[in-house]
């Protein structure tokens, strides 16, 4: 899939439509609509995408002979991944962010701390990107 060439794209095409002047401006609402529309769906699909992958989960929970092995073996991943998020998150990501801008990081996480929980909770970009738009604009 050639990414930069739809982005590139994209751009020369959001440029002559703009050159079009009055005559481009239906077809850029029609995008706005599209992309506002696009947003309603992926924010209906957030909210039910948890109950569905319960399911998945259980389902193969079901499936298996050994639950307790199993468990034990995702609780120390789970752990490991934890304290290396933490670590990294925590200490390294506002450590780089202070040498940088030389501004208090952990203010600036606490703005963004709707999207972040968000990401966390659906490990999905286009999930989190309305609110991270809508954090960006306040």
């Amino acid at each position: 899939m050639n990414i930069l060439g739809l982005v590139v794209f994209a751009i020369v095409f959001g440029i002559a439509l703009r050159k079009l002047g009055p005559e481009g401006e239906n077809l850029i609402k029609f995008f706005n609509s599209f992309n506002e529309a696009t947003m309603i769906l992926v924010s209906w699909i957030m909210w039910y995408a948890p109950l569905g992958i319960m399911f998945l989960v259980a389902g193969k929970i079901v499936e298996m002979e050994d639950v307790v092995l199993l468990f034990t073996s995702l609780g120390k991943y789970i752990c490991c991944c934890l304290v290396g998020h933490a670590i990294h998150g925590l200490l390294v990501l506002p450590g780089i962010y202070f040498i940088f801008t030389r501004r208090n990081p952990y203010r600036f996480l606490w703005g963004i701390f709707t999207p972040l929980a968000t990401a966390f909770g659906t490990s999905s970009s286009s999930a989190t990107l309305p609110l991270m738009m809508k954090c960006v604009e306040e």
